[in-house]
């Protein structure tokens, strides 16, 4: 029985079918059966072994969800002939509706359907034929009614996708990629306006804004952190203003945003979310989540607990401030909307109510075929058009205005568009974000860059004469780079014979740089060009003095 144990444990140590041979020829099968079984068991074991050592836990990563609150571009309200007007005197655009005094009814505004429908179309949503309305009650001084009309049932628009891109990579100029799921677009009436005079003790309703139409878009948590929020944001934002549904200015209001956060350790449940109300940038919107992510993941490393909990972003101080927790769950007792009946989209002209006037049905057909060019089409047709990159049609579109300004410029230029888009979005967009300007703005026009292109195209200015130029334009946009370039006698030197004799001048000033060009060191001929160029201040033809100093230095 030792024998049998020892020639067993030899036949697990070395080649199992050669072993059987010299230990048990006669019963080979039997034997193959005893071998099977304690292999199967030590690989059981070995597997054992393998998960009782525990890999190191994951990091906690950051779980974002959106709601944006985007204010329907219209003339009048949702519900009634009320106008819309920012800043206007309190209280001056109230109706009998919006003041919910007894008797009056809701009249449906066809252009906030139409923006809702063109919005969803545009974001790849499935637009409900039929979606009907909804109560929502709660009681707050600035919502006269007791209610706010609402889609909670059944939405306009559902299950889209918004595509954002953002820049990442270690310098900041690589174009990131993503999209997040879009759960709904519903209809809404907005509330109205509280004011709190600490001072007093006193709360003062503006009532202007209450019912005025709002599409509530619903984003479903795919993103981790703030910088892919306010990235998803700027991109909806950008869209909103191409279809002209809403002007999209977040300091006035017209978008306000939600942002849910938790935190889980990859492949775990979702942890307990708290919601940050009423984000009023995209960069006070970035702060929040990440302050938010990096308070959630502190608390539970500690050994604590997240609440679920309603909280405020201090720009001041860049924290989340606790308003209200949520842990008992509102009833906000939804029921239907009694004097809407349900809101039918139509897919055709011809699938309409012939007793219905036209101007009162919205269809389909009609508004997809009114779709302008969104921006994600327009950063394709920039890089297929002009052959500039990816990152760079990014640029142009996500800041206002600068498109139409690299369009014009390129129209009225000599210069390739890469050249231009180099002036654009370096040189130009640096000026502006450092004096906080737009580019509608700015004090050089499209016109002016482009006749400075043209000079330096045409060899009357060199390159870093330009750049001159164009901060004397910046300056004194009164006067014309030609004129300019007169006054301060800019103009590229043309006297060949000038250029090399100071050329001859710098080599001769400078043995060590023209031995080490001479030994294969090529680069230091740049530093003898600069040489040259800070002699004729920068008037000189670089291709002229780079041909004469590799003459003169071979």
């Amino acid at each position: 029985m030792a024998a049998s144990s020892a020639g067993i444990g030899t036949l697990l140590c070395k080649n199992i079918n050669k072993q059987i041979e010299i230990f048990y020829p006669t019963n080979r099968r039997y034997t193959w059966c005893v071998i099977r079984r304690i292999c199967t068991s030590i690989s059981r074991f070995r597997c054992q072994g393998q998960i009782k050592r525990k890999s190191a836990p994951k990091e906690l990563v950051g779980v974002v969800g959106l709601e944006v609150h985007a204010q329907i571009q219209s003339i009048t309200k949702l519900f009634s002939g009320s106008q819309v007007r920012f800043q206007a005197p309190p209280n001056s655009l109230v109706s009998f509706f919006d003041a919910s005094l007894p008797g009056t009814l809701p009249v449906l505004n066809r252009r906030c359907v139409e923006a809702a429908v063109m919005t969803g179309l545009a974001l790849d949503c499935v637009i409900n034929r039929k979606s009907l309305f909804d109560r929502k009650h709660y009681f707050y001084a600035d919502l006269p009614a007791g209610y706010q009309i609402t889609q909670q049932r059944r939405p306009i628009a559902v299950d889209g996708t918004l595509t954002y891109s953002h820049l990442g990579g270690t310098r900041r100029n690589t174009l990131i990629t993503k999209s997040v799921r879009i759960k709904q677009i519903q209809l809404e009436q907005d509330s109205g306006k509280s004011l709190h005079d600490d001072r007093r003790g006193q709360t003062l309703i503006d009532l202007n804004r209450a019912g005025v139409g709002l599409m509530e878009l619903v984003m479903e948590p795919d993103m981790s952190c703030g910088e892919e929020a306010a990235a998803a944001v700027r991109e909806l934002q950008l869209i909103l203003q191409a279809l002209g549904t809403c002007q999209g200015h977040m300091d006035e209001g017209q978008l306000r945003v939600d942002a849910n956060v938790s935190v889980h350790r990859p492949g775990d449940p979702w942890g307990v979310r708290t919601e940050v109300k009423n984000i009023n940038s995209g960069r006070n919107l970035a702060r929040a989540i990440d302050y938010e992510i990096q308070r959630q993941v502190g608390v539970l490393k500690n050994g604590g607990t997240v609440q679920n909990e309603t909280r405020s972003f201090d720009r001041k101080s860049g924290h989340t401030l606790p308003m209200r927790d949520k842990e008992g769950l509102q009833d906000y007792r939804f029921m239907p909307e009694p004097n809407l009946p349900p809101l039918i989209v139509y897919d055709r002209p011809s699938t309409a109510p012939p007793c219905v006037h036209p101007s009162q049905v919205v269809v389909l057909e009609e508004v997809r075929a009114g779709l302008p060019e969104l921006p994600r089409a327009r950063r394709t047709r920039l890089v297929e058009s002009y052959d500039i990159l990816p990152e760079h049609s990014f640029t142009l579109v996500n800041e206002d205005g600068l498109t139409d300004y690299f369009e014009a410029v390129v129209k009225e230029t000599k210069a390739g568009p890469r050249k231009v888009i180099g002036w654009v979005n370096q040189v130009l967009l640096g000026l502006l974000h450092h004096h906080s300007l737009s580019v509608s703005q700015s004090p050089v026009t499209p016109q002016m860059l482009a006749q400075l292109l043209n000079l330096q195209e045409n060899g009357q200015i060199s390159s870093s004469v330009a750049k001159q130029v164009f901060q004397e334009l910046w300056r004194a946009p009164g006067k014309t780079a030609q004129q300019i370039i007169q006054e301060q006698d800019l103009g590229i030197v043309s006297n060949t014979t000038e250029i090399h004799r100071i050329c001859q001048k710098v080599v001769d000033s400078h043995p060590d740089q023209v031995q080490a060009i001479r030994g294969g060191n090529k680069k230091v001929l740049n530093k003898l060009m600069g040489l040259v160029q800070k002699e004729t201040k920068g008037r000189a033809d670089p291709v002229l003095v780079r041909s004469i100093l590799e003459e003169k230095t071979s």
